[in-house]
């Protein structure tokens, strides 16, 4: 007994097992993540070192060198590059893809706690890249409009209720894993000191913090016991205002006290600022919340969303808390567009085969295999640990359009062989058992081109993981579903096999005769019959009534249309059956012709470009500004208010939030830090698309253009690739001659209007004041470099020396000279470097103090030194970029000893295209090997192959038509085509095959064979067309990643369809070159074969009751 005779025969087990299949799919749905992208794992490690003070020339000697040296050797690096600016060293480390992250970052840290790095260096910490680290929602904390220009005590007192109220109230809602806050005023005691009065008293930086330090102590000193009364014994001696601070005692000078007040100011002010956040131009404090690493974004952001309702009802007065950006409301309205794409889909494909079929029964058949495909497909996903998401999404609407391929096939074979006069079980096992070899290799040919994807280097292989599972799972289970639940909906109109027999009617049961019991007993009888008998008729009198009407009116206007729908594809089929012995018998003609268009769209495909992967719009943009080296905070920040409040009525703008300084990310971001960086997070109201964002990008360029020292660099939130489309290193180890080399090749690229936001390494120096000691004159004055180093560290950045208590928080301690004593380079020349001596001895007497400039920062790739020239594209794709920038290089002379390498986005594209054509040519030999085991034979799948170089031509001239370059997505639409495009020529030859076997000859089978098989052919292109439809057009959010792969398969596969009817029954003709005897003495050991099988149970049987 085949799957299809046990599906007809026990069609209560198949229902349930199909029922308990959807209920489980739906319980997983339910539990599914929901992410805007795949878990993507990023081979990428930051290594950042803080060592404050230190120039970038000491930071690549001292800090990138060794880390440089001492991590070369971790497994599968694959590229090492160094960043080293003033007072901080990034070392990234690029890994091959595949690599296991943890294991990598195990490994660094090993390494990492071997190496002797200076002592006043920070511990190095370790980052990684990663967009889903990215806080889900931003905050901003800011005034009203009439408040915008806060006073330092309100700017201290939102940074404390961000601090001690939202930021501990929001950490706790489930799966937050922390809550950052920039912005704002931090507090922090100044101990500022008069140089003079130290001096005076002998007295130096050092001996107040130790003195600040011993005094601001609380120490439990143990416990006593007296009697029968046990006491624990404390000191307690920190201070409790800042007026004990001032009295402190610092020293006895000849009987005076000399307290902390005489020699020095002790006030509450606030830490350096290391950023300043803006929204529309008005100060703000920002709150970054970050989730779990497997939280549900969707979820968490409506958790935090919940709780801010309440949260707003407690802020101080005139404050007001805004989201900044929402990374949930973007996911929910791609998976939103997806959805909908499929509904859309599906129904268009639902529709069509109701033209066909003009039969709401068969149709609704064909339909179930939809929703109950799609519904089991969340139970595999769960079971992959796949999420929701754009991806996996997208797979699901893709496979929209395909899942009722088999369902097709099957069930119109059925309804051939019905009108043939098979009775209704009969032609359901038979049309189901003919076509099972064409459905299963069909299915198998399109699941086999997702294998490949696992060679796929770089993000495009993690990116469709979730996808080519997501198909494949679906694919499979339509194929079960055509096979088991077609058949058994087929057979329903007749008797069951194993039917039990009628029951004669029984006799009516007799009431008991008490009159309580007869009562009782009537309405229980009475309750039964309601809810088990007219209850449940009058629902299916119902619904029969409501689909009858829905029947006689929409059916009507439906099958009307239907009819001019079908009697298009009545006319071409009789077109085709009268050009197709024609067409046969000019084979070399019909092949010519086909190798025309494959060369033809082979010419055209330099034409098209070449892009990575497409950039998802998300409603908002990022602009990049960096300031001359040297550039002072408060300068950088009033260029954002500038921008910011230019720009807050741009009618394509709905906000602008702008931080200068350091923001509050938590993973590796090394080319975009310090005091002369702004970053704007540009969001553009609600409907904007491509061209109001161009429009806005271009305004805010006019206005940043006016400043000629600025470097800009625009950009949408990176997701797949965190490189700039263009990257050009300059390699060498002269300083001098990659400042040379790296400005001549800035200048020659700006004169090209292909690029625009060119930014460069090479860039003029950091302003400095550099200290060189004189060793004698020091020596003869009793002093060593290492005490006036220490002099001037103390003096002029100051130590923390204690931690002060101040509402239930500890806040820094700073003692260092008075601003007035170190505001200058003269200031530094005189600041006294021998404290406690009778003779102060000022610095400009131990050394040469000169303001001068060193390099801003110095970048190292693969331990040489480098200047890298970055761009994006104003226009055009990025292979055509690469190519003018190759020509710019020819002709452009740089200094000796220096080599050039493109790198960006277009080395990862080299790497992508290099490992698709691979996975391509995999894919379509893993295709053939599919089909050769299906029919046995080399040569028929051999004649199906043809097929594939027919998609191309329509691949390539649907990719012309809508002007969309090649790119990774691209390259996925056809390895996907690769396997479906297959399937019309599996269903086509397996027919010729069977009305060969039936004694036929070749050219009759074939004639015979396309008439037959056109409709089902029609109707399954038909389907998939419809279902990728929606996503082709590219509406709404996420579909940059979904359009270009609908556009393919739908030119591929309309192409390849219409050429597959006429050149593969003229390919078959000239391949296949058995005698027709040959097939039908095959179909004769099969029958042999079969009947064979069918004796021995019965021969069997008799033996064991002899």
């Amino acid at each position: 007994m085949n799957i299809v005779e046990f599906a007809t025969r026990r069609r209560v087990t198949i229902g349930m097992t199909t029922l308990t299949i959807v209920l489980f799919g739906l319980i997983a749905l339910s539990g599914l993540k929901v992410n805007l992208l795949p878990d993507l794992s990023y081979p990428t490690l930051t290594v950042r070192t803080e060592f404050e003070g230190a120039a970038p020339i000491e930071i690549e000697n001292l800090i990138s060198q060794p880390v440089e040296e001492a991590l070369g050797v971790v497994r599968n690096v694959r590229k090492i590059h160094s960043i080293s600016r003033t007072g901080q060293s990034d070392v990234v480390l690029e890994f091959a893809w595949g690599t296991d992250m943890e294991q990598a970052s195990l490994e660094t840290r090993d390494k990492l706690d071997i190496l002797s790095l200076p002592l006043e260096a920070e511990k190095p910490v370790l980052l990684r890249f990663n967009p889903s680290t990215d806080p889900i929602i931003r905050l901003g904390l800011s005034g009203s409009d009439a408040q915008a220009g806060y006073s330092e005590a309100q700017l201290k007192q939102l940074r404390r209720f961000a601090d001690d109220d939202l930021k501990k109230r929001l950490e706790p809602v489930a799966g937050v894993a922390a809550v950052k806050v920039g912005g704002g005023l931090e507090d922090q005691i100044s101990v500022a000191i008069d140089q003079q009065k130290l001096a005076q008293l002998n007295l130096s930086v050092d001996d107040i913090a130790q003195r600040l330090r011993a005094e601001n102590v609380n120490v439990s000193a143990g416990r006593i016991e007296e009697g029968s009364q046990r006491y624990l014994v404390r000191t307690i001696n920190q201070f409790a205002n800042l007026d004990q601070m001032r009295d402190m005692l610092v020293k006895v000078d000849n009987g005076v006290p000399i307290r902390l007040k005489d020699v020095a100011d002790v006030f509450q002010g606030y830490k350096e600022r290391e950023g300043v956040v803006r929204i529309n131009g008005h100060e703000a404090i920002e709150l970054a919340i970050y989730k779990e690493g497997d939280g549900n974004t969707v979820a968490v952001a409506n958790a935090v969303n919940a709780r801010l309702v309440k949260l707003k009802e407690s802020l101080p007065p005139g404050a007001t808390l805004t989201t900044i950006d929402d990374q949930s409301t973007f996911i929910q309205h791609s998976l939103d567009e997806v959805r909908n794409d499929a509904l859309i889909g599906g129904t268009l494909a639902v529709l069509m085969i109701f033209f066909f079929l003009g039969h709401g029964r068969s149709t609704f058949v064909i339909s179930l295999s939809l929703p109950i495909s799609l519904i089991a497909t969340f139970f595999f996903m769960g079971q992959a640990d796949l999420s929701l998401n754009v991806m996996s999404l997208g797979g699901l609407a893709l496979a929209t359009g395909m899942v009722v391929d088999d369902s097709i096939v099957v069930l119109e074979n059925i309804a051939r062989l019905r009108e043939q006069g098979l009775s209704v079980i009969d032609a359901t096992i038979k049309g189901a058992s003919e076509v099972s070899m064409a459905v299963t290799a069909s299915t198998l040919t399109t699941v086999a081109v997702f294998f490949p994807l696992v060679f796929v280097e770089g993000v495009a292989g993690q990116l469709f993981r979730d996808q080519s599972l997501t198909i494949t799972f679906a694919m499979l289970i339509s194929l079960v579903v055509a096979m088991t639940l077609i058949p058994m909906m087929a057979s329903l109109e007749g008797r069951s096999p194993l039917a039990f027999r009628d029951e004669p009617e029984s006799m009516p049961r007799s009431l008991p005769k008490n009159r309580i019991l007869r009562a009782l007993v009537r309405g229980g009888r009475f309750v039964g019959e309601l809810l088990f008998h007219w209850i449940p008729r009058s629902l299916v009198i119902l619904v029969g009534f409501v689909a009858t009407c829905l029947d006689r009116s929409v059916g009507a206007v439906l099958r009307w249309l239907g009819r001019r729908v079908v009697s298009v594809y009545d006319a071409s089929a009789r077109g085709y059956h009268r050009m197709l012995p024609g067409a046969m018998d000019r084979p070399w003609l019909v092949l010519g012709a086909a190798a025309l268009a494959f060369a033809i769209s082979i010419a055209l495909i330099p034409t098209l470009g070449m892009n990575l992967i497409p950039s998802l719009a998300q409603g908002q943009f990022e602009a990049t500004i960096k300031l001359p080296p040297g550039t002072p905070l408060a300068e950088t920040d009033a260029l954002v208010t500038q921008i910011e409040l230019q720009h807050a009525r741009d009618p394509n703008i709905a906000s602008i939030y702008g931080v200068a300084g350091v923001g509050t990310r938590l993973d590796a971001s090394p080319t975009e830090s310090g005091e002369n960086i702004a970053r704007l997070l540009v969001t553009l109201k609600s409907g904007a698309g491509d061209r109001e964002e161009a429009e806005a990008m271009k305004s805010l360029r006019a206005s940043l253009a006016q400043r000629p020292d600025l470097e800009v660099k625009f950009a949408r939130p990176a997701l797949f690739s965190f490189s700039t489309p263009l990257e050009i290193e300059i390699r060498g180890y002269d300083l001098d001659a990659l400042t040379r080399s790296g400005k001549k090749l800035a200048e020659q690229i700006s004169a090209s209007d292909r690029f625009a936001d060119i930014k460069s390494t090479v860039e003029d120096g950091y302003p400095e004041v550099q200290i060189r000691f004189d060793q004698d004159r020091a020596a003869a004055l009793g002093l060593t470099t290492r005490q006036i180093s220490d002099a001037v560290v103390g003096k002029v950045r100051g130590e923390v020396a204690t931690r002060y208590n101040f509402r239930d928080r500890k806040i820094d301690v700073l003692t260092r000279l008075r601003e007035t004593d170190r505001a200058s380079v003269n200031d530094i020349r005189n600041l006294v470097v021998n404290p406690g001596a009778e003779r102060p001895i000022r610095l400009s007497a131990v050394a040469e103090v000169t303001a001068t400039e060193g390099p801003s920062e110095i970048h190292r790739v693969d331990q040489e030194r480098v200047a890298i020239i970055s761009a994006n594209l104003a226009h055009g794709d990025l292979g055509s970029a690469v190519a003018e920038v190759n020509r710019i290089l020819a002709k452009t002379t740089l200094a000796p000893g220096v080599s050039v390498h493109i790198g960006g986005q277009g080395e990862e594209m080299d790497a992508s295209t290099r490992s698709m054509l691979f996975a391509f040519g995999l894919a379509i030999f893993l295709v053939y090997l599919v089909m050769a085991s299906q029919f046995e034979s080399l040569v028929h799948p051999f004649v199906i192959m043809f097929s594939i170089p027919l998609a191309l031509v329509g691949a390539v001239l649907a990719l012309k038509l809508t002007g969309t370059p090649i790119s990774v997505v691209v390259f996925i639409g056809l390895i996907m085509l690769a396997g479906i495009v297959v399937k019309n020529a599996i269903v086509l030859i397996d027919r010729v095959n069977q009305l060969r076997e039936e004694g036929h000859t070749k050219r009759e089978a074939i004639i015979l064979a396309a008439e037959s098989r056109l409709r089902p052919i029609t109707m399954t292109t038909l389907a998939t067309l419809l279902g990728f439809l929606p996503l082709a057009i590219g509406l709404g959010e996420g579909s940059e990643v979904r359009s270009p792969m609908a556009i393919t398969v739908i030119g591929g596969l309309a192409v390849s369809t219409l050429l597959t009817l006429v050149v593969i029954p003229v390919v078959y003709e000239l391949v296949d070159r058995k005698a027709d005897a040959y097939y039908v003495e095959r179909r004769a050991r099969k029958d042999n074969r079969a009947e064979g099988e069918a004796d021995a149970p019965a021969h069997d049987l008799a033996e064991s009751h002899s």
